[in-house]
């Protein structure tokens, strides 16, 4: 795990927030915020390969920019890629880079932990076996996520602020290709970098 800004300090709990972040949105920064009462720090993961979509839009090195300018002056928050992109290897490298004991809890909308638990690991009840080594906050997003029977105790809701459950990356690109507004849906500290990145 590299990291590009770390926050001081040795959390118990590690909240672990990975995305392709193209670009950070408010949502984004109301789930983080969402669950500062959980985990006392919160770690935005940007992983160098991805397992279910190809790097468009954005470089990385501009995401891993638009995010350290949305986050500046939060001492709770840091950022880092992964080598990998499935949460079993992104927990495998917070636990490297954290700790033994820190307890690891990944935070996501409702879409990606469907599109997590249904994934095919290879084996049945993989994805139960991972839940042993982190558990999930789930946020809303289209509807409210439940879990499937037995793993209700590692998958837990987590509640967001009103406003935000439709807000995604995909939206703000979608605005801007149709010469819509999007400016109130990205942090305004990127708005310039937004604009030039995906408004030519």
């Amino acid at each position: 795990m590299e990291f590009f800004h770390r926050s001081p300090g040795t959390p118990s709990r590690l909240g672990i927030l990975p995305g392709t972040f193209n670009p950070v949105t408010l949502a984004h920064l109301a789930l983080a915020s969402a669950a500062v009462g959980h985990v006392d720090e919160v770690v935005w993961v940007l992983p160098r390969s991805l397992p279910h979509k190809e790097y468009t839009g954005a470089t990385f090195a501009q995401r891993v920019d638009m995010l350290s300018t949305a986050l500046s002056g939060q001492p709770r928050c840091s950022i880092a890629a992964s080598a990998g992109g499935l949460f079993v290897e992104i927990a495998e490298e917070c636990r490297a880079a954290y700790g033994e004991h820190v307890r690891l809890t990944f935070l996501c909308g409702r879409d990606a932990a469907e599109r997590i638990v249904n994934w095919d690991y290879g084996r049945p009840g993989e994805f139960a076996r991972m839940l042993r080594q982190f558990d999930l906050l789930v946020a809303a997003r289209g509807g409210e996520y439940e879990p499937p029977a037995g793993l209700q105790a590692a998958i837990r809701r987590l509640p967001l602020a009103a406003g935000f459950e439709y807000v995604s990356a995909s939206d703000v690109r979608s605005r801007i290709a149709h010469g819509e507004p999007w400016e109130h849906l990205v942090p305004p500290a990127i708005h310039d970098r937004v604009s030039k990145i995906y408004c030519c």
